[in-house]
C-alpha cells in the first residue's frame, strides 16, 4: 500500500523515532509498504517519520541512481552494493568516517527543494534488517550520503538544519511556503 508521504511542517518529522523492540507482523507490513511508497516517489530513502511514525526505521535503495555510486563493504570486504537493495535498517548506529564532501540532497518531504549538503564520505553502519537479523557493514558514496539523511530524520533532523545559512535564506521563500501549506492542511483536516 502507497502510503502518504508527509512534507514540511508536519509535526511528525520532528519527532525522535522510538527503538524497535520487536519485527511483528505490522512492522513487516510497514517496511512492505515503505519500500512500495519510497519507490512509487522515485525517492532513494525513506524514513518512518516521512510517514508519519516516529520509529526506528529506514529503507533505502540507490540502484537507479547510476550517476552516483555508492561502495560497501562486509567485514572489511568490497561487496555488490545492489545485492541489499532495498536495504532496511531499524534502529540503527550510524559512525561517520572520512572527510566531509558535498553533495547535492533532496527529500520527499521537501519536494522539489535541493542543496549541498556536506557530510562525512563514509559510514559504519549496525542495524537490524526486516528478519531482526544484525547487520554490520561500511559504506561511501551516495549509500552513505542517504543513510546519514535517513539516520538524521530518525532523530527529527532535517536535511535543512545541515544547509549552510545563505542555502536556507535563499531557500526561505519555498521553505515557508511549504510549511505554510501542510500546517493548512492539517488545520483543515482537524489534525493539529
Amino acid at each position: 500500500m502507497i502510503l502518504e508521504v508527509v512534507k514540511y511542517g508536519h509535526p511528525a518529522l520532528r519527532q525522535r523515532g522510538v527503538r524497535i523492540e520487536k519485527v511483528t507482523l505490522e512492522i513487516k507490513k510497514l517496511i512492505a509498504d515503505m519500500v512500495e511508497t519510497m519507490h512509487t516517489n522515485h525517492g532513494i530513502g525513506l524514513a518512518a517519520q516521512q510517514v508519519g511514525k516516529a520509529l526506528q526505521l529506514m529503507v533505502i535503495d540507490v540502484r537507479e541512481a547510476k550517476d552516483r555510486p555508492s561502495w560497501l563493504e562486509l567485514d572489511g570486504k568490497p561487496a555488490d552494493v545492489n545485492e541489499f537493495m532495498p536495504l532496511v535498517l531499524i534502529n540503527p548506529e550510524i559512525k561517520p568516517g572520512g572527510d566531509p564532501v558535498a553533495g547535492g540532497e533532496g527529500c520527499l518531504s521537501f519536494p522539489e527543494i535541493f542543496a549541498e549538503i556536506t557530510r562525512p564520505e563514509s559510514v559504519d553502519v549496525k542495524a537490524l534488517n526486516e528478519k531482526a537479523k544484525p547487520v554490520e557493514f561500511r559504506c561511501g558514496g551516495l549509500l552513505a550520503r542517504v543513510v546519514q539523511h535517513e539516520t538524521d530524520h530518525l532523530n527529527g533532523i532535517l536535511f535543512i538544519d545541515r544547509m549552510s545559512r545563505k542555502t536556507k535564506e535563499e531557500l526561505r521563500p519555498e521553505l515557508d511556503e511549504l510549511q505554510a501549506k501542510t500546517k493548512a492542511e492539517l488545520e483543515s483536516a482537524g489534525k493539529r
